[in-house]
């Protein structure tokens, strides 16, 4: 595959819609700890997460956020340090940080635009059929 410092090497990238995508950047920096790759005019914000990568695109209608069904799962170091820098910046804590039986510990928040966000750690190398699990190709 050919590399292109133009698009992000991740092989997932999802896109994200917000009203205005230079204020979600700086939103986003802040509370979840993202960072700006590169600004594509006023319309699109290609952001780093970790290893992985996001675009911010423009939302061309804004109730369509109310009707869109869309989540997105972050690994980071420190669920509890993670979870209170969101808090501080105004998400909305929808499920605190919880330690889970498939060695996961996560919580999840709403940013200003509605959408859900889990942010997870990972607290043990569990097995999958020990929690319900049926490993296919791990």
């Amino acid at each position: 595959m050919i590399r292109n410092r133009s698009v992000p090497q991740s092989t997932v990238i999802p896109q994200v819609a917000y009203p205005d995508v230079r204020r979600a950047a700086a939103w986003l920096c802040a509370a979840f700890g993202f960072r700006v790759r590169l600004f594509i005019g006023n319309h699109r914000v290609q952001m780093h997460i970790g290893d992985g990568a996001m675009v911010v695109t423009e939302q061309k209608d804004p109730e369509s956020s109310r009707t869109c069904e869309m989540s997105v799962m972050v690994r980071v170091e420190d669920v509890h340090a993670h979870h209170e820098r969101a808090r501080q910046h105004g998400a909305v804590i929808t499920r605190p940080p919880q330690d889970y039986p498939y060695g996961e510990r996560q919580y999840s928040a709403q940013d200003f635009n509605g959408y859900t966000w889990t942010f997870t750690q990972s607290i043990a190398d569990a097995r999958p059929e020990d929690w319900g699990g049926e490993s296919v190709e791990l």
